[in-house]
């Protein structure tokens, strides 16, 4: 699978899905793959959260995806060299990312128009 890194956006699930498409028959790669997609789904469902539990689960994601000397063979840096990705070039993207979406207006629920008497 080539991929064209110069117009990737890391945090494009269809990454994600592509390689996970592909046969991936090694039982460890199956499972980086698993926590990278968790890491990523924490990381994009809680960016903006207010309670503590969803706090919790977006600083664990990013903490794990901008730590840079771990020597757990799970480390982002670890899974994403195993999985062929730039660890750097992901890490800029998550963080591209989290900026546009924590400083874009928050979206405001569509009003219910009440029909008016005639």
């Amino acid at each position: 699978m080539t991929i064209a890194w110069d117009i990737v956006e890391p945090t494009d699930t269809s990454i994600l899905e592509g390689l996970n498409k592909k046969v991936i028959r090694d039982g460890e790669k199956r499972l980086m793959l698993a926590m990278l997609e968790s890491a990523t789904e924490d990381f994009q469902k809680y960016v903006l959260a207010n309670d503590r539990r969803g706090k919790e689960l977006f600083e664990a994601a990013e903490e794990w995806i901008l730590e840079t000397d771990s020597p757990s063979f799970f480390s982002f840096v670890n899974i994403c060299e195993h999985l062929e990705l730039d660890p750097g070039y992901m890490r800029k993207g998550f963080m591209r990312w989290k900026e546009a979406k924590r400083n874009s207006p928050p979206k405001e629920c569509a009003k219910k128009s009440s029909p008016q008497a005639a």
